[in-house]
């Protein structure tokens, strides 16, 4: 705003006033050639200087920068009649010119020395309020435009925060997961290994766009929950339930699985009567994921944790008042339901 738009709100305004000089010069009463060069030569620069001395020094050193609101005024006032007095002066020496006006039909209608310091007053305390609006206006829309430059550049710097630690959370837990099939020198290890590589895959390239298909994302959280079926000898018991119009839809990458991640790790996830259920939803939209799990009892860790702390917030300033987010925790089952306008 300081560069372009502070150009475009002074030649707006001062193309306004030249439109109003001429204005008076074509349309109003006639001048003499000195009355055009005091009136609309001498007391322009007059004007011009008053209005950027306001506006480069007075305001700048005097309010925003010393702070001294009675020294500010002093000096306005001062400027103000320094001007009149000059135009005041000029006009008393010639009185013919300045004093007097020629209607259009040639009848002369003097003006009194008191009635010129009026007008003369009233002016350039126009130009000078004017000094101060544009100056106050510019530096407004300034400081906002830097104002949204900071929070966007911190709601950036949070969020690749948070996306840092999703990620180590995520892998620290799965090579936890494979340590453990690699210990027991399970035939599942190798298959553990490349499917976690095809998640980590998704999660180093395609995740590092703003927006994914949502079909992808759902890809991911399925291509999870068989990583982590490995795990158990006979499976895990999850039913994974997809409906409506996941193609063509677009959604932050890496969003929805901590709510699957926290299932397992402080679930039942080998229990076929009570498995973890995932609805996802995908109409007109609106996504409804949910997420249920029977509590594991002997787990004593508190539900939740880093992954879905970092996802909440990440929701936060991704989707403000676009999501609505219920956690059900009962004293049997763990539920998480997240309705997100796509």
């Amino acid at each position: 705003m300081k560069s372009k738009g502070a150009i475009i709100m002074h030649s707006l305004f001062w193309l306004t006033m030249l439109m109003i000089a001429l204005a008076t010069i074509f349309f109003g009463q006639k001048h003499t050639t000195l009355d055009l060069v005091y009136s609309y030569g001498l007391f322009s620069v007059l004007n011009l200087s008053a209005f950027y001395i306001n506006y480069i020094f007075l305001i700048p050193e005097f309010i925003q920068k010393r702070k001294k609101y009675w020294l500010y005024v002093f000096s306005f006032v001062f400027i103000l009649a320094a001007s009149v007095l000059i135009k005041t002066t000029i006009a008393v020496l010639n009185p013919e010119d300045l004093l007097q006006s020629i209607g259009r039909k040639g009848e002369i209608h003097h003006i009194s020395v008191n009635e010129y310091v009026i007008v003369s007053t009233f002016f350039s305390g126009f130009v000078l309020v004017s000094s101060c609006i544009i100056k106050f206006s510019v530096d407004w829309f300034s400081n906002e435009k830097i104002q949204r430059s900071l929070e966007s550049e911190k709601k950036d710097m949070e969020l690749q925060f948070l996306k840092s630690q999703l990620n180590p959370h995520f892998l620290f837990n799965s090579l936890n997961n494979i340590y453990s099939l690699a210990y027991q020198k399970s035939e599942k290890t190798a298959d553990a290994i490349l499917k976690l590589s095809e998640i980590m895959r998704y999660m180093i390239y395609e995740s590092n766009d703003s927006w994914v298909d949502l079909s992808k994302e759902v890809e991911y959280v399925t291509s999870f929950v068989e990583l982590q079926k490995l795990r158990f000898k006979d499976g895990a018991a999850v039913n994974i339930t997809i409906n409506g119009e996941i193609d063509g839809q677009k959604i932050v990458p890496l969003i929805l699985i901590s709510f699957v991640e926290n299932a397992f790790k402080h679930g039942v996830a080998n229990d076929p009567e009570d498995p973890i259920k995932i609805n996802i939803i995908a109409n007109q939209k609106i996504l409804h994921f949910s997420v249920s799990n029977k509590k594991n009892k002997t787990n004593k860790d508190a539900m939740g944790g880093v992954g879905l702390n970092n996802v909440e917030r990440r929701l936060q300033l991704l989707y403000p008042d676009r999501y609505k987010l219920n956690i059900v925790n009962s004293a049997t089952h763990y539920t998480t339901e997240l309705m997100l306008d796509l």
